[in-house]
């Protein structure tokens, strides 16, 4: 049955929404910057999610974050500048880098916003349902068009579900937030297993002829209760996958559940649905489809493109630089587009792991490129390993975090290139709470905030997820027994990762360490470790 408009049936967010649209929001911004941040209407505050901004903590700053989209991670050197002015002049000279390959900014009063979206609209960027309950941003791999390896260039697509979706008020409101992501690269630096819809390259063979196009995945997501993406049985040619885009979103509106915020995300359905009355039910949409073709084997699931790579176009080079934690000074990103101009074509790509890449660089130029003082800095962490450390926001900004985040990155780094992983890279993921925008459950090790009491008071602490991984089917991480405090955080991973080298075979992954030595014994390994640091005080 479609979806009721029944108000007792439905959330608080879901009555707001149908007082007025998320996308009308958009006529009253102009208003709010004229009378101030006290003027905002209490339904509003979910509106303007529509438009990319998230109220910060604490309320009373009356400040804002702003996501900015950037479909696929494109990002031109006019559009870098861009970004890097308003953060310099409008957001304390800081802007992020998401794990869904946009940017923000944090600490805007509202006054600015007409200014901003004006600027930021000069060139070409957007930031309609950059956020709130329709489809995000849509996330590709960073390759898209110079990978050596890709069967397909995604970006024509990417732009045409861009094009469709944003604005339009047929998908305006949905039952939650609704990511896609699209790749024509064997790598998965999409992240296929945990967003709403991904397509995937695959091969089928119609009539004698070998056809290049997608198989499909559905239901992934993470939050408090992760799951990961089921595998329809149908192939998707090129010019049907805005058919199964519309078609999913379009099941997810009607279909998907209204109740709950916290039973919301198209997961739920499909979960319930099963696979079989799933894709029924999209087909009843679409019209006939093949069955799902051959996948090309899975080159990596990280996400990590650091250093110096030859392109698919002879003579030209992509380089892949680390931002730790994905933040940059408004000087340092205009520092990369003038690079991304003098040494390329004034092209970057973000990268849903917070880094970004300088593409089309001719060989001629790439030495003297490395050799720049701002190369260097965001050069890959162990320079030939691919260690990664990912985190959100935290309780800086966001006003869901329940710990401080982000001032772990550097010390965790440090932990890792000083002490002890030589010969196998190692991802480490920090979320500030359950929500999970730092993706801790697909990390080797993952760190999730909360809040614990101690001699009566209350301290940040965090709750340790191990062997987590997309590499194949995928498999999300254990959370092990006890909290660790934030103080004892990066002492307790030097003491993990100290256990993983002494014990692990040869080039082993953590995933694989994991799952060879047990969950049972890494329990007690973390136990001990906990009990030593307890008594160290």
């Amino acid at each position: 049955m479609k979806w009721s408009q029944d108000k007792s049936k439905l959330n608080s967010v879901e009555i707001i929404k149908l007082e007025k649209d998320g996308l009308a929001v958009i006529h009253d911004i102009g208003k709010y910057a004229e009378q101030g941040f006290a003027a905002i209407e209490p339904g509003d505050f979910d509106r303007l999610k529509w438009y990319g901004l998230y109220v910060q903590k604490p309320k009373t700053d009356g400040l804002f974050m702003l996501r900015v989209k950037l479909p696929g991670g494109g990002l031109t050197s006019a559009q870098a500048r861009a970004v890097a002015a308003i953060g310099k002049e409008y957001s304390h000279d800081r802007i992020a880098i998401t794990t869904r390959q946009s940017v923000q900014f944090h600490g805007l009063k509202v006054e600015y916003l007409p200014d901003v979206f004006s600027r930021l609209g000069l060139v070409g960027l957007s930031v309609v349902e950059a956020a709130g309950d329709c489809p995000r941003n849509i996330v590709g791999s960073p390759l898209a068009g110079i990978d050596k390896s890709e069967l397909l260039d995604t970006r024509p697509l990417i732009a045409e579900l861009n094009n469709f979706f944003e604005g339009n008020q047929d998908f305006s409101n949905l039952p939650r937030k609704f990511k896609i992501a699209i790749t024509g690269s064997a790598d998965n630096s999409i992240h296929a297993q945990i967003n709403d819809l991904a397509f995937i390259p695959a091969v089928k063979e119609i009539d004698g002829q070998s056809v290049q196009g997608f198989n499909v995945l559905v239901g992934g997501g993470l939050s408090a209760k992760p799951a990961l993406a089921i595998k329809l049985n149908i192939f998707v040619k090129p010019e049907q996958v805005l058919s199964v885009a519309v078609g999913v979103a379009t099941l997810f509106r009607d279909y998907g559940y209204r109740e709950s915020r916290h039973h919301a995300r198209l997961k739920y359905l499909v979960q319930d649905w099963g696979e079989v009355k799933f894709t029924a039910e999209l087909l009843a949409i679409t019209g006939p489809l093949l069955s799902s073709g051959v996948e090309p084997a899975s080159t990596a699931a990280e996400g990590l493109f650091y250093g110096a790579h030859q392109q698919k176009q002879a003579g030209l080079h992509y380089v892949g630089l680390a931002i730790p934690g994905g933040q940059l000074t408004a000087e340092e990103l205009a520092g990369l587009a003038k690079l991304a101009e003098d040494y390329g074509n004034g092209a970057l790509r973000t990268v849903n792991s917070q880094n970004i890449i300088i593409t089309n660089v001719p060989g001629e130029k790439l030495e003297k490129l490395l050799a720049e003082e701002l190369v260097g800095r965001f050069a890959a962490p162990g320079q030939s390993l691919f260690h990664s450390v990912i985190s959100c926001t935290g309780t800086d900004f966001c006003p869901l975090g329940l710990v401080h985040t982000k001032h772990l990155v550097a010390p965790i780094e440090t932990c890792i290139k000083n002490n002890l992983v030589t010969d196998v890279p190692v991802k480490i993921h920090i979320s500030g709470c359950i929500n999970s925008c730092g993706q801790h459950q697909i990390a080797d090790i993952g760190l999730q905030g909360t809040i614990i009491k101690q001699d009566g008071k209350l301290l940040e602490a965090f709750e340790l997820w191990i062997g987590g991984s997309l590499e194949g089917e995928g498999v999300l991480g254990t959370k092990l027994k006890g909290t660790i405090s934030t103080e004892r955080v990066t002492q307790v991973l030097e003491l993990v990762l100290a256990h993983y080298q002494a014990v692990k075979k040869p080039a082993e992954p953590f995933r694989q360490f994991v799952q060879r030595v047990g969950v049972p014994h890494l329990q007690q390994v973390l136990d001990e470790i906990v009990q030593q640091e307890a008594l160290a005080d």
